[in-house]
Parts: C-alpha cells; sequence; structure tokens
C-alpha cells in the first residue's frame, strides 16, 4: 500500500509582498493570498482528500481553511512549518535566500539546517505511512517541507530539489503529487 499526498503551499503572505522570507514568524496571508486560498478551493472541488494536514504557522492554518475549512478538519502539525531562519527569520528574501542552499547541512545561525527540516519531515511521513496508508491526504506547507519531500520521496539531491523548486522555475500549480510508499 501506499499514501498518495497532494502538497500545496500557502498562499501569498504580507512578508511575500515586501520580499521577506518570514521562516518561523507568524504572519498573515494578504488579500491575495485570501484569494489564492479561495480559488484554490474551485481549482480542486474534484479531489477528495482523507485528510488535511498543514504546518501550525499561521499563513499555512488560513491557506487550509480558507480551501478546504468548510469540506474537512484541518490538522496542524509544527513538523510542517518552514525552515528555521534564525536570526534570520523576516530578513530581506535578497539576504536569505542565498543562505537557504548553503544551509543544507550546517544550520542558519540560531536556526535549522535543511537536513533538520528533513528529520522532521521523515517523522511525519513515517506517522502518515501507519496511520494513513491507502489514504489520499492533502498538505499545506511551505518551500522547505516541500522540498524535503523532494528529496525523501523523489530521491533527489537537495542540489537537484532546489534547481527544480517551481519558485526557481515559475512553474506554480494547484498541487504537486508524491506517493509515499
Amino acid at each position: 500500500m501506499s499514501v498518495t499526498i497532494t502538497y500545496f503551499v500557502h498562499g501569498t503572505t504580507t512578508d511575500n509582498e515586501q520580499h521577506i522570507s518570514s521562516g518561523w514568524k507568524d504572519v498573515l496571508l494578504s488579500p491575495l493570498g485570501v484569494q489564492q486560498s479561495i480559488d484554490l478551493a474551485k481549482q480542486t472541488s474534484h479531489s477528495h482528500f482523507d485528510a488535511v494536514f498543514c504546518s501550525d504557522l499561521q499563513r499555512a492554518i488560513d491557506s487550509a481553511k480558507y480551501t478546504w475549512g468548510e469540506h474537512y478538519p484541518i490538522i496542524e502539525d509544527a513538523r510542517l512549518r518552514e525552515c528555521n531562519y534564525g536570526d534570520f527569520n523576516g530578513h530581506s528574501s535578497d539576504e536569505v535566500e542565498p543562505l537557504q542552499e548553503r544551509s543544507i547541512t550546517t544550520p542558519m545561525p540560531n536556526g535549522e539546517s535543511y537536513e533538520m527540516v528533513k528529520e522532521r519531515i521523515a517523522s511525519f511521513l513515517a506517522d502518515l505511512k501507519i496511520n494513513y496508508d491507502g489514504k489520499h491526504v492533502a498538505i499545506v506547507g511551505h518551500k522547505a517541507p516541500q522540498l524535503a519531500l523532494d528529496v525523501l520521496i523523489r530521491g533527489w539531491s537537495w542540489e537537484e530539489a532546489f534547481a527544480n523548486d517551481w519558485r526557481k522555475t515559475k512553474a506554480w500549480q494547484p498541487g504537486w503529487e508524491y506517493v509515499l510508499e
């Protein structure tokens, strides 16, 4: 058996609009992000999920609730949080983004490495496998957890995951499919 995962990223935030990398800083969706989440409900109306999980950061919670709150219980899980940028939470993306690819194994100052995020996601996936085998789940999260899925499930290197990230390739879509064997 396997678990089918459809991964969604939270809607645009006020920080995103100001070119700020939030990390663990809690920030709200912008009006655009609210509308994106409402639109996603229409784009995914044909889908059925056995569970909807999201990060415990407000932007992911709000995105999940605007999209599926009327149809599914929303299950918050801190393991789905964005990478903790430590001293750089809430700093300019021009400052943070170059640090991300250099923080695969070395944590950001007072924060996490991407390998640490991968450990969190691996723990989450182990629980999914036990509790949702044969099911289809939705996850609303952030960049780092999605890249960790690419590494853990698709078998990509971190370098491949960063290079193929939809944010770089400008290839957003309403959900990415993963199959956890």
